[in-house]
């Protein structure tokens, strides 16, 4: 298995190279992007080896001291391990919960150089920006994926709402969690979207984040980890599969308890802004009032 490239429209390229799929832009003077994107797949080549290298190490939890040598394992542990803030005997957290931000954020150092103007790097929805003086980049908000459809890939997709990211915001990273989403999730919530100064500090607390956002019933989907996919780092821990139609009061109890878990990174420094979305009502750490979906 080699590591692909693909030229696509508008100047982006695709890289892939097993679960890692990228989607990098450029803009800037012509030489500058040429030289920043090559700088950038051959990176990426590297990436995944590297991973691989100290996989067993990186699927241990946060807690337990390990010595990691890669750059983007260091920035997974450290994302995480920051995100602990309300560390106890049963707080459970992995560095894979962070891999997706980091492998975008070590991605988009290569255009951190003179001639870029912005950049953004997708991992799979977890996004790296940079941004230089007097630009910007919008940034569409699809709330749950259960509402999706195929054919809004040829009519256009309907966001749920549109952010713009300014330079100067402290705003580096993107990322969105959620128990619909490619990864597991303890919660409950349809997606938690976190706006925070790294991508890997974004991933990372949309893990947490869409963790806490959970109720009690037992009508809730819940399996272990292991029987869904055998390598996951979480193991035997129960992760949501299915989520029946609850009540309002459920809905807000859930969602109360996930904005509590993002004040709290909130006031530590950790992100910059979260979106809370379940069952077609949301949150954010701006209103922190309640809201049905338009």
């Amino acid at each position: 298995m080699e590591p692909t490239l693909q030229e696509l429209p508008q100047g982006r390229r695709h890289f892939q190279h097993g679960p890692i799929d990228i989607i990098a832009y450029a803009e800037g003077d012509a030489a500058s992007v040429a030289r920043a994107h090559e700088a950038a797949w051959h990176r990426f080549g590297q990436i995944l080896p590297e991973l691989v290298c100290e996989l067993t190490e990186l699927r241990r939890p946060v807690l337990c001291p390990v010595a990691l040598k890669g750059p983007i394992a260091q920035l997974m542990w450290q994302a995480c391990k920051d995100c602990l803030i309300e560390a106890d005997s049963e707080a459970f957290l992995t560095p894979m919960a962070a891999v997706a931000g980091s492998v975008a954020q070590d991605l988009s150092a290569c255009y951190h150089v003179p001639g870029i103007r912005r950049a953004w790097l997708n991992n799979g929805g977890d996004i790296a920006l940079y941004l230089t003086e007097d630009t910007a980049v919008s940034v569409g908000l699809f709330a749950d994926l259960a509402r999706f459809d195929e054919t809004q890939l040829v009519a256009g997709v309907q966001t749920d709402a549109v952010f713009e990211v300014r330079h100067g915001m402290g705003i580096g990273g993107i990322a969105t969690s959620g128990w619909r989403g490619r990864s597991f999730s303890l919660g409950i919530a349809d997606s938690v979207t976190v706006f925070a100064a790294s991508a890997s500090q974004a991933d990372a607390a949309a893990t947490v984040i869409a963790n806490a956002v959970n109720v009690v019933d037992a009508r809730i989907g819940r399996e272990p980890a292991a029987t869904l996919k055998d390598d996951s780092d979480l193991g035997q821990r129960l992760v949501t599969v299915a989520v029946p139609e609850l009540s309002q009061e459920q809905v807000r109890s859930a969602l109360e308890a996930g904005l509590k878990k993002a004040h709290t990174l909130r006031q530590n420094g950790l992100i910059c802004a979260s979106v809370l979305s379940c069952q077609g009502w949301f949150v954010s750490t701006e209103t922190t009032r309640i809201q049905r979906l338009s």
